[in-house]
This record gives structure tokens, sequence and C-alpha cells, in this order.
């Protein structure tokens, strides 16, 4: 059964885009060994640096992790912005936001409101 306000539909819709998410050191560790190889070749494959940060590729409109299958090859250990999207704090200040990350994302229930999103990010403790 759907929860009231949110249920991931695994449509795969946050992995395109231009844009991807950073992974922190710890999360590199994670993944290289989830992946089997060592943290050098996870560089030269998978990621990238953007200014300060380390994030993982984008190919053909969509992250590097992304199967053919529309599922997450890295999904036990994604990083934490994975894990947490689309509860993203913006949405607790930005009733604007609220709107244009639920009509992005088939997850919410239709008759969730901004106010019960707010208390299921504060719930999972996504806030700021």
């Amino acid at each position: 059964m759907k929860n009231k306000v949110f249920e991931c539909a695994q449509c795969g819709h946050c992995c395109h885009g231009v844009a991807t998410v950073s992974l922190t050191r710890k999360e590199q560790v994670a993944v290289a060994n989830y992946l089997g190889i060592g943290e050098e070749e996870l560089f030269e494959r998978y990621l990238k640096r953007n200014g300060k940060r380390v994030e993982m590729q984008v190919v053909d409109g969509h992250c590097i992790f992304y199967g053919e299958d529309g599922l997450c090859k890295i999904h036990p250990v994604k990083p934490f912005h994975c894990r947490r999207w689309p509860l993203h704090p913006s949405m607790l200040h930005d009733e604007n936001a609220w709107h244009a990350i639920k009509s992005d994302c088939p997850g919410f229930s239709d008759d969730a409101t901004w106010e019960d999103v707010k208390r299921l990010i504060r719930e999972r403790g996504f806030g700021d």
C-alpha cells in the first residue's frame, strides 16, 4: 500500500539530467568496495571533480550508475543525496520548491500536502 505522502515509484526520473550528486569520501570507499574495484579505478571510470566536490559522472543524460533496467546499479550503497531525494530540505522553506518537485516525481500521493511533506522530511531526518 502506498504511503500517504511518498513512496518511491522507482521510475528513475531522478537519475536523469545534466547534474548529479556529490559523494563523501566514505561514500566513495563504499561504492568502490561494492563494485569490487579500487578507489583509483572508481574515480577513472565513474567519478569526476567539480571544484572541491567529487561527483558521479553523467552519461547520455543520466547518472552513470543508472542501469538499463531503470534501476540503480549501486542501490545498496548509493550516496545520501540519492537516498534522500526527492525529500529535499529546500521544500521546508519554499512551497514553490515543493510544487516543482512534486510535479516531477510520481512517488508523491496526489493528496499529499506541503505540510505532509515537511513533516515527512523532518521525521526522516532530512531537514536542514
